[in-house]
C-alpha cells in the first residue's frame, strides 16, 4: 500500500465509498434515455479530522505546514525516505531531497490531492 493511500485509509476515506453506497441493490427500472446517473461523493472533512486527532494527540504537531507533523499525527512514517515515496505517489517531479521548499511543496501537493479525492480542505491550506 503507498503511503498516500495510507492518508486516504486513515482519514475515512475508504469509508465514505462504503456509507454512499445504498444498503440494498434497487429492483431494477427501466432504463432510460438520458445519461447515466452518477452518485455524489460524499466529501471528507479532513480538517476537522486532523483537529480532532490534534486535540487527542500529546504532542503539539503543526500539521497545517509541516509534512512531517501531518504525517506523525496520523501514525505514518514520516522518514525522508518515506518522504520521497509519498512525493512520488502525489506526482511531485525530480529529485526529494527533503529540503524546506520541498517539504512545503510536499505538504500543499499532499493536501491537493486529498482534494482532488473528495477532501473538504479550505483554500487557505491549498495556497
Amino acid at each position: 500500500m503507498s503511503l498516500f493511500s495510507s492518508i486516504l485509509d486513515k482519514l475515512g476515506f475508504g469509508k465514505r465509498a462504503e456509507a454512499a453506497a445504498p444498503a440494498a441493490p434497487a429492483p431494477a427500472a427501466p432504463a432510460a434515455p438520458t445519461s447515466p446517473a452518477v452518485a455524489p461523493m460524499a466529501l471528507v472533512d479532513v480538517v476537522s479530522k486532523l483537529e480532532s486527532m490534534a486535540a487527542a494527540s500529546a504532542q503539539k504537531l503543526n500539521w497545517k505546514t509541516s509534512i512531517v507533523d501531518l504525517l506523525k499525527l496520523l501514525g505514518l512514517d514520516s522518514s525522508l525516505s518515506a518522504r520521497k515515496d509519498l512525493a512520488k505517489d502525489v506526482g511531485m517531479a525530480g529529485d526529494f531531497s527533503g529540503t524546506a521548499e520541498q517539504n512545503i511543496a510536499l505538504h500543499k501537493a499532499v493536501l491537493k490531492k486529498l482534494a482532488d479525492n473528495g477532501g473538504n480542505i479550505p483554500k487557505d491550506l491549498l495556497n
